[in-house]
């Protein structure tokens, strides 16, 4: 092929900008040719759709044999209003359900706790028992839908609680289908809702892997979420980098503990955050895919295909909405959304425009589900697999990506891992300075955020928000303390031993989890059997 010929020059870019980057701050060129590429190798690169490295994508078809999963995120108040949410979503052509928790729910306390007053059914369900998680899945057959939970210091109880209900239901444990977020190392680096100290937090993460593998074998037994780290502030390099250097440390935490790579690997999945720049997302999906796949064949030696396959969720970035003219929101959606179609996802969850606000209303929740309905139906993307596959800047932008990602996994490898990396420090300290760069670009209106620092309404228009009734603290309240009044005290105390019993040895615990909350012990007891077998973890001063 003849050498592209040079474009003209053009007159100074526009608003007087010498310089274009994308939000991770890689350097935009004006135009991208097959030179820009220098020597790139497409057939090593790229390949096929299911073929390795599955840069174009893990399936050989991707939408045209079957479309992602359209999985809302949702749950508030009680589990009954939450149960209501649900089914409307799924009458509405939701295809699978995601489990918003309350803040006393992720971190182990009972809604009756003290430090839960004023939290209860705010910022998701409340869930205390098995009596909640039965009323949360009324009328659902658990066999028929596909659930994720997005939960992670009380992840084996709460994925304990769905097999309880599943039971009851009478249903086939081999044919329960979803995934339980159980990303803890996550929570340590951007969202702090922690229980434990770190290494017995990921001997519950692993003990989750091995009793899945025989009991659960349909269930996504992690999903490593780049997306909270997002949310708090990292570049999309970082945001790759950070998510699959957690991924290496679960690796090798299960390796430690018995597990075979192939026995495992195939139930893990990624949660990836879905941002405005829509180039950069694309390119970020594909080179994560690209370069998990390498890591597993290379560095661990996984010889199953299903296990070097990056299957991942995404979600729209809840941090891009804003509060000023909320109704730009279902356009950032919809852009983020495609992003996220274009790169490949597995199940995707768009945002309704009002959660800047509150949590989501029902008729902001419908257009979001609709978003992904009108990608899905209207656009023509879903048609073909990859369709930006030979793009000079997405391959170029791929390639960046997975270069910057690679050298700050092999920095945190030098660091002693990413246990170490996070007890230091180092990862907190590079997403807050990222954070703090572009707070500051914003500021200078180096990148416009519109209707915040350009572009303003003279005056802001007000829209309808959800708010949340004082009293369903108060009978979530009454109803957990009936239940201890009329449960068998003596089974639930024997539950309660056993598994403080198991917590003390190297034997899995989630037999005796298992065992607890289908004595109606709470999510409080069990975790503060945990919490006096483990201790607490106190967390280290970033500076």
């Amino acid at each position: 092929m003849s050498k592209t010929k040079s474009p003209a020059k053009e007159p100074k870019e526009r608003r007087g900008r010498e310089r274009f980057t994308t939000p991770s701050g890689l350097p935009l060129e004006r135009v991208y040719t097959e030179e820009s590429l220098g020597g790139w190798d497409p057939e090593n690169a790229l390949g096929y759709p299911c073929e390795f490295p599955y840069t174009r994508g893990i399936y050989p078809s991707m939408y045209r044999g079957r479309l992602w999963t359209m999985r809302q995120y949702a749950g508030f108040g009680s589990a009954a209003e939450s149960n209501q949410r649900y089914r409307y979503l799924l009458s509405k052509g939701q295809s699978g359900l995601s489990v918003a928790f309350d803040l006393p729910t992720q971190i182990g306390m009972d809604s009756d706790h003290p430090l839960a007053l004023g939290e209860v059914g705010k910022v998701g369900v409340a869930i205390d028992s098995l009596e909640d998680m039965e009323a949360l899945f009324e009328g659902i057959t658990l066999e028929k839908v596909s659930t994720s939970m997005t939960i992670n210091s009380t992840a084996a109880i709460l994925l304990s609680l769905y097999v309880a209900v599943a039971k009851k239901q009478g249903a086939n444990l081999a044919k329960l289908s979803g995934t339980v977020q159980n990303d803890i190392l996550k929570e340590y680096i951007a969202r702090g809702t922690y229980i434990y100290p770190v290494r017995p937090a990921m001997r519950i993460v692993t003990d989750i892997f091995a009793w899945c593998r025989g009991a659960l074998p349909r269930w996504n037994t992690i999903s490593i979420s780049g997306y909270h780290i997002r949310e708090a502030g990292s570049t999309a390099v970082q945001e790759v980098a950070f998510t699959l250097a957690d991924a290496i440390a679960y690796v090798e935490a299960a390796l430690a503990a018995g597990l075979d790579i192939d026995d495992f690997a195939p139930q893990i999945s990624f949660f990836f955050n879905a941002h405005n720049d829509l180039l950069e997302e694309i390119a970020k999906y594909r080179a994560a895919r690209r370069l998990w796949a390498r890591l597993m064949r290379e560095r661990f030696q996984a010889r199953d295909a299903r296990s070097l396959l990056l299957r991942f969720h995404a979600q729209t970035a809840g941090s891009s909405l804003t509060a000023q003219q909320p109704e730009n929101n279902i356009v950032r959606v919809a852009i983020q959304a495609l992003a996220a179609v274009l790169g490949g996802c597995q199940s995707l969850h768009t945002n309704s425009l009002d959660e800047a606000l509150a949590l989501p209303t029902e008729d902001a929740a419908l257009i979001a589900l609709r978003t992904q309905q009108i990608i899905a139906h209207e656009t023509g993307v879903a048609n073909t697999t990859d369709p930006v596959a030979g793009s000079y800047a997405i391959e170029h932008l791929t390639n960046e990506i997975e270069s910057g990602a690679l050298a700050y996994i092999e920095k945190i490898d030098s660091l002693g891992g990413m246990l170490r990396a996070i007890e230091s420090g180092f990862v907190q300290t590079e997403i807050q300075k990222a954070a703090y760069e572009y707070q500051q670009a914003v500021e200078a209106k180096e990148q416009v955020v519109v209707g915040v620092n350009d572009f303003i309404a003279a005056e802001e228009r007000g829209i309808p928000t959800l708010r949340i009734d004082p009293q369903i603290e108060r009978e979530q309240v009454q109803r957990l303390h009936a239940l201890r009044a009329k449960r068998n005290t003596h089974k639930m105390q024997a539950a309660i031993a056993e598994l403080e019993r198991r917590a003390a040895t190297n034997e899995n615990i989630l037999p005796a989890i298992l065992g607890a909350v289908e004595a109606y012990a709470t999510v409080g007891e069990i975790s503060d059997a945990l919490r006096r077998v483990f201790g607490e973890y106190q967390e280290s001063v970033v500076i």
